[in-house]
């Protein structure tokens, strides 16, 4: 089932000081992109060393709280075992992506 985590994402208030800081862990900058059309919230892809995952560090005060995305061998599989389970909270079931696989939330 489970095989790495592909991302976390964290809040911080000063973005560019936070990524300063995990460059200077050895992380790179990846990319940046805006969460909104006024451009008040950023996003910051950091590249851990081994390229494989990245921490995102995210300034939106409204998402004060870690997002961790992982990937396993089957989505679809993962969700079937999962769904009975009353800890586990699907936000959305198993849908297509546009990379030819499947996410869901939980």
């Amino acid at each position: 089932m489970w095989k790495r985590i592909e991302c976390v994402a964290i809040y911080t208030e000063d973005i560019e000081k936070s990524a300063d800081f995990y460059q200077m862990l050895g992380l790179t900058k990846a990319w940046e992109a805006f969460q909104d059309e006024d451009k008040q919230w950023k996003l910051v892809g950091m590249k851990y060393p081994d390229g494989r995952s990245q921490l995102v560090l995210k300034n939106n005060p409204n998402l004060k709280f870690a997002e961790t995305e992982i990937v396993v061998e089957d989505v679809r599989q993962t969700y079937e075992a999962l769904k009975s389970n009353p800890e586990v909270q699907w936000i959305r079931t198993p849908f297509p992506n546009s990379l030819g696989g499947y996410v869901a939330v939980m």
